[in-house]
C-alpha cells in the first residue's frame, strides 16, 4: 500500500491543482481572445488601407500604393495578377497569411476597375507582442498557482486545527481519564463539534467497558486464587498421609501440579490483560521452566510411546515473567506430544531461541497459516484452538518471533526467537 500524505498537504495540493487549472483555463481564454482581437484589428487596418488606396486611385490614377516600414501596397492586373510579385500573383481576392523572406505578412486583396489592389501588413511586431503577452500570462498563472498552494496550506492548517487538537487530546489522555473532546472543538455546533460529541459518547462507553473488564479480572483473580489455594493446601496434606499408596500419591501430585499450573495461568492472563508491561523483578530461569514443563507432559508422552529430550547446555535467563514463558513452553511441548505417537520430541534451548521438534503428524499446508488464529482448529486437532493463539499474543507482547515449519506426516519444528 502506498503511503498517504498528511491531510494538510493533500488539501494544499488540491488548492494548488485548482488554482493551476483555473489559471491555465483563464490564460488560454485570455490569449485566444487577445489573438482574435489582434487579428480583427489587423484586418480592419488592412481593409481601411485598401479602401483608402482604391479611393485615392479612383480620384488620381497616378496615385502610388502605400509603402511604409510595416505596410506595402502593390497594383496588378485583375484576373491574371500580372505586375505582382510571384508570391502574390496566384492569390485570389480576400485575406491571406504568407511568409516573405522569413517575415509573416497579413495580405488583403481586392479587384476594382480591372485592377488588382494588394496591401501587405507585416505581422512580425504583432507576433512579438503576442509572445510577450503570452509570457506575462504564463508568469501570472504560475504566480496564481503558487499563491493558491500557499493559501491552501494556510487555509488547510486553519481547517484541520480542530482535528489536530482532538488528536492531541486523545493522544495525551490517560486510559483511566478519557478526555472531553467536545470542549476542544473550535466552534460549538459545527461538524467538528459533532465529531467530538460522537467521540465523547464512544469514549464514555469504552471507559465503562474497560472498567467492567478490569473489575472482572480483579474479581476473577481473587475468587479463583482462594479455591486454588485450598486445593493446593489439601493436596499437600494428602501427600503427607502415610496411608496413601504409590498410585494415590501420584494422583495427589497431579492435583497439586494442576493447581500450580492454574495459578500460573491466572498470573499470565492478568499480565496480558494489562495495558503496559510491569517491570520484571528478576529474570526467569528458562531451563528450569522448560524442564518443569517437560516433566508435566512426560506421563502423556509415555502413554503415547513417545520420548522427550532436552538440550540446554548452558543456563538461560530471560527478562520476562516466568508465568508468560511457562505458558509458551507448555503449549509448544503439549502440541508436540499430542500430535506424536511412537516418536520423539526434541527440545533445544539457548540464549537466542527455543526449538521444539517432533516426529508427529505435522500440519497440513492449508492450515499452517491459520494455526495462530484464535479458535482455529485443524482437522487433526482435538484442542480448543486457543493455545497457539495465546502463544502468539505473548510473543507479540514480548517482541519475540514464533515460526512453524511443518510437512504433513513428517513432523513440525517450532522456533521461538528471543531476539526482537
Amino acid at each position: 500500500m502506498s503511503r498517504r500524505h498528511s491531510l494538510r498537504l493533500r488539501v494544499a495540493f488540491a488548492f494548488a491543482t485548482l488554482g493551476a487549472t483555473l489559471s491555465l483555463l483563464l490564460t488560454l481564454g485570455i490569449w485566444v481572445a487577445a489573438h482574435d482581437v489582434s487579428q480583427r484589428l489587423l484586418d480592419q487596418t488592412l481593409d481601411a488601407e485598401l479602401e483608402d488606396y482604391m479611393a485615392r486611385r479612383a480620384r488620381n490614377p497616378n496615385s502610388r500604393p502605400p509603402a511604409t516600414a510595416s505596410l506595402h501596397g502593390y497594383l496588378g492586373q485583375a484576373g491574371s495578377g500580372a505586375g505582382l510579385p510571384p508570391a502574390l500573383a496566384g492569390l485570389p481576392p480576400g485575406r491571406h497569411e504568407i511568409m516573405l523572406e522569413q517575415i509573416p505578412y497579413r495580405v488583403a486583396i481586392a479587384d476594382r476597375g480591372g485592377e488588382r489592389h494588394v496591401i501587405l501588413f507585416s505581422a512580425e511586431h504583432q507576433r512579438q507582442r503576442e509572445k510577450r503577452f503570452l509570457g506575462y500570462l504564463i508568469a501570472g498563472a504560475a504566480l496564481m498557482t503558487l499563491l493558491a498552494a500557499v493559501g491552501g496550506r494556510w487555509l488547510a492548517g486553519r481547517v484541520i486545527a480542530p482535528v489536530t487538537e482532538l488528536a492531541r487530546a486523545v493522544g495525551q489522555a490517560e486510559p483511566e481519564h478519557p478526555p472531553r473532546l467536545a470542549a476542544a472543538a473550535a466552534i460549538p455546533g459545527d461538524e467538528i463539534d459533532e465529531l467530538a460529541r460522537a467521540f465523547d459518547r464512544y469514549l464514555t462507553r469504552l471507559a465503562a467497558f474497560v472498567e467492567r473488564e478490569r473489575a472482572f479480572a480483579a474479581d476473577a483473580s481473587h475468587e479463583l486464587r482462594t479455591p486454588l489455594a485450598v486445593i493446593r493446601g489439601a493436596a499437600e496434606v494428602l501427600a503427607d498421609d502415610p496411608a496413601l499408596g504409590a498410585a494415590q500419591h501420584e494422583r495427589v501430585a497431579r492435583i497439586e501440579r494442576a493447581a500450580a499450573e492454574m495459578l500460573e495461568l491466572i498470573d499470565a492472563l492478568l499480565l496480558l490483560a494489562r495495558e503496559e508491561d510491569s517491570p520484571v523483578e528478576a529474570p526467569c530461569d528458562a531451563v528450569r521452566i522448560t524442564a518443569d514443563c517437560v516433566e508435566r507432559y512426560r506421563p502423556l508422552a509415555t502413554a503415547r510411546d513417545t520420548s522427550i529430550t532436552i538440550d540446554a547446555p548452558a543456563p538461560v535467563l530471560l527478562p520476562v515473567a516466568p508465568a508468560l514463558f511457562a505458558i509458551v513452553v507448555s503449549n509448544l511441548v503439549h502440541n508436540a506430544v499430542a500430535h506424536t505417537r511412537a516418536g520423539h520430541v526434541g527440545i533445544s534451548l539457548d540464549g537466542a531461541a527455543l526449538v521444539v521438534r517432533d516426529s508427529g503428524s505435522g500440519i497440513r499446508a492449508e492450515a499452517i497459516g491459520r494455526v495462530f488464529e484464535r479458535n482455529y482448529r485443524g482437522p487433526d486437532s482435538a484442542g480448543a484452538g486457543i493455545g497457539l493463539s495465546l502463544v502468539k499474543r505473548i510473543c507479540d507482547r514480548l517482541g519475540w518471533r514464533i515460526d512453524l515449519r511443518s510437512r504433513h506426516d513428517e513432523g513440525t519444528v517450532a522456533t521461538l526467537d528471543f531476539r526482537s
